[in-house]
């Protein structure tokens, strides 16, 4: 890194949210511009600055700081000047002189140990003081807390988060419980916490370490999909990560149990360990699943053959058994799961049921997990459908936690709840969800389970089916229509474990062999650049086709794809604005993905029916780049053609390329045309599961390009990384009590 030194003229442009500032350093023989996250820079001030030089495409060159120090001045001469330049606010160059021949050289030693003195000065009253205090003391401690941290690999945003938790008593906390940041301040593992504590000369075995370091192995086996860890697992993980003995862990698992910072339940005969929050949204979707199982619901009255009868007559179908099994659930049951693949006929059975209970005046809301699922089924149903967290009517609270309005104290106002997409759904959604349902309300749940699971922890919709104490109905039989699609069938196929049929002329399912990695790139670009717009016009290359990759990482990963299609269907150019922000480069026309639910982002309805504006954009939201503001730093994204949302700077690490998405970021999505790149990986990752997912999202089109034997691999394939979830096991054991059979 290079090193500059000189006094801050002027402060062009400062972010209140993250301390990111463009600013012009006054030196010797020069005037340079500086960038940087610096929150407590202000004008006036001598610092000396690490950091690097570089060209800005519209601005020139600029310094960017990693490291910023500031140079208090020694004589009084120079503490005069500092304090008169406005570096504090309430302190100006009138003010400045008379703090100055009252205290000469001792000024700045009052100002940091005794700053009350300043009433001694004539003009400074108690409001005034109040607010030299206020600028001086929150200037002071955010510059010592990163100054402090700086080493430890604390990122910007992380101190003044740190500050804003913990105040000017932060850097005392972290010297005390250094663990207690990775606790309290998101983004900050346990990792990062313990790299500081070690330099603090906190012992290995300190209880501190240990109770945090279980905590972490827990929490990460969470991170994986589980809502528990079994002890055994738990105490080899811990071992290595703490190096200390088994014996030390355990005993240090009891004291977090008594301190509830853990949960220890026996699981069907085995010691399992639980969050307090998992622990807590498994035990609530037991309670309520129970109650609605043994609920009583009132007879409809109605002639469900007859109602299924008109509406087989009026759209001119035949509906199979099961199906109309299905229908007759909703109806006379409280709870009902409808699971089938592709071309079962789910949707067809939705309309069918929202028809009837319309009919006899019932209030029926529709949700799903995502906003692009929500869309599918609005579109498909000629009704209103909205996320789960818009149902809940979700948002944040000022300490970033999530919160929902809907919940048992303000509950859903309807009569029957439809919820489509459910193998989305984890563990913490559902018990909101469940939170906000009125027992008598009627719920219908809707998904595939064949699919990959949720992201977060839970195997919800498999261990509701399995529970065995909810109506299921699968769905098997496949809809005369969707019989005639290779997509449908050969997704079926793939379930089954067997080789989807390829190439079959005049239909939708295609297999480009290749076995080099290189070659099938190519062959991507040219598939979505030219070859499959050429093959139908009115698909057009950005909008309708979508490359889905089984990973992140490789010549056929994610990351890469999307900067080798980023050139050739979105290239450099004079006419386009682009922003460089961490491993991305964006420009106006890329195509881009939400990676986070966001309650704090506004958008605005620019076409569409609906409400004009509104907050909140979802994980799993596609848009494109409208514009770019490198004066505000701001990105202006359209989603889904009909909203607009401006991101500041603080918000763009949510952001990420999405020519090419994984197949796990695809769940709730479907595309005309999906184009897959085909090849080895990891055993436990390219399997069935992920196969039949990816090749489901595909409306009109599948295209796969690559390895024949890892297609037959991904096929034959069932291993699943297997998912501790305690769901199943607390409904079961509920139900088979005596209590539920007298």
């Amino acid at each position: 890194m290079e090193e500059i030194q000189g006094i801050i003229d002027e402060i062009i442009f400062k972010n209140q949210d993250n301390g990111y500032i463009v600013s012009k350093l006054k030196m010797e023989k020069d005037s340079v511009t500086i960038v940087g996250n610096i929150p407590y820079l202000v004008e006036g001030q001598n610092v000396k600055l690490k950091g690097q030089w570089g060209v800005h495409q519209k601005f020139g060159r600029q310094f960017s700081v990693k490291e910023c120090e500031e140079i208090l001045p020694s004589t009084i001469k120079g503490i005069e000047k500092y304090l008169s330049s406005g570096v504090i606010l309430g302190i100006g160059p009138i003010t400045a002189k008379k703090i100055v021949e009252r205290f000469g050289e001792d000024t700045l030693e009052v100002l940091d140990n005794d700053i009350n003195k300043l009433r001694e000065i004539e003009g400074i009253g108690e409001k005034k003081l109040d607010v030299i205090c206020e600028s001086y003391g929150k200037q002071k401690d955010i510059k010592n807390i990163m100054i402090f941290l700086q080493s430890y690999g604390i990122t910007t945003n992380q101190c003044i988060k740190i500050h804003k938790r913990f105040g000017s008593t932060s850097i005392n906390v972290v010297k005390e419980n250094p663990y207690s940041l990775c606790e309290e301040i998101t983004g900050i593992g346990f990792k990062t916490a313990d790299k500081i504590a070690r330099s603090l000369g906190i012992e290995v075995d300190s209880p501190f370490r240990i109770q945090s370091g279980v905590k972490y192995v827990v929490n990460e086996f969470s991170a994986l999909g589980n809502t528990y860890m079994p002890k055994d697992k738990l105490l080899d993980e811990a071992a290595k990560v703490l190096v200390v003995t088994k014996d030390i862990i355990e005993k240090n698992l009891f004291d977090c149990a008594i301190e509830n910072k853990i949960k220890i339940e026996n699981i069907d005969g085995e010691e399992s360990i639980f969050t307090p929050y998992y622990y807590y949204c498994e035990l609530n979707v037991t309670k309520q699943i129970v109650a609605f199982c043994t609920n009583q619901y009132n007879d409809l009255k109605i002639n469900i053959d007859m109602e299924i009868d008109d509406f087989e007559r009026a759209n001119g179908i035949k509906f199979a058994v099961s199906q109309r099994d299905a229908i007759k659930g909703s109806i006379e049951n409280g709870v009902e799961i409808i699971t089938g693949g592709p071309g079962t006929g789910k949707t067809t059975i939705i309309n069918c049921i929202l028809g009837i209970f319309e009919r006899i005046g019932l209030k029926v809301l529709m949700g799903a997990p995502t906003g692009r699922a929500a869309k599918r089924m609005s579109e498909s149903t000629g009704r209103e459908a909205r996320t789960i967290h818009r149902l809940l009517e979700m948002g944040v609270s000022e300490e970033d936690d999530d919160v929902f309005s809907k919940d048992e104290d303000s509950p859903l106002q309807c009569d029957v709840i439809i919820i489509d997409e459910a193998s989305m759904i984890d563990i913490s959604l559902m018990s909101n969800l469940l939170k906000a349902v009125s027992q008598g309300t009627r719920i219908i749940i809707v998904g595939d389970v064949d699919q990959l699971p949720s992201v977060g922890p839970g195997n919800v919709l498999r261990d509701l089916i399995e529970c065995e104490s909810i109506k299921v109905v699968r769905l098997k039989e496949i809809f005369r229509q969707a019989e005639e699609s290779m997509i449908v069938v050969n997704a079926h196929k793939i379930n089954n474990g067997e080789m989807p049929i390829l190439n079959k002329k005049d239909k939708d399912f295609y297999f480009m062999q290749d076995e080099r990695g290189d070659t099938v790139l190519n062959t991507i670009i040219e598939l979505i650049n030219t070859r499959l717009p050429k093959f139908n016009k009115d698909w057009n290359k950005l909008k309708h086709i979508q490359i889905l990759s089984p990973m992140k990482k490789g010549v056929l990963g994610v990351e890469n794809l999307n900067v080798r299609l980023q050139e050739v269907l979105n290239p450099k150019s004079k006419q386009k604005k682009e922003r460089e922000y961490r491993d991305n480069i964006f420009r106006v026309g890329d195509k881009v993905m939400q990676t986070k639910n966001n309650y704090s982002l506004k958008w605005k309805r620019i076409r569409g029916e609906g409400e004009k504006e509104g907050d909140g954009v979802f994980n799993g939201d596609m848009g494109f780049i409208e514009d770019i503001s490198l004066e505000d730093r701001t990105v202006t994204v359209i989603f889904d053609e009909e909203r607009k949302v401006v991101y500041d700077n603080i918000y763009l690490d949510e952001l990420d390329l999405a020519y090419a998405i994984t197949i796990h970021k695809s769940q709730g999505s479907e595309f005309p045309v999906v184009v897959m790149p085909i090849f080895m990986g990891p055993p436990l990752l390219m399997n069935r599961n992920l196969l039949y997912t990816g090749v489901t999202r595909a409306k009109a089109m599948v295209v796969l390009a690559g390895s024949v034997k890892a297609l037959k691999f991904m096929t034959d394939n069932d291993r699943n990384f297997d998912r501790y979830s305690a769901l199943q096991w607390r409904v079961k054991d509920i139900l088979n009590n005596d209590i539920f059979n007298l």
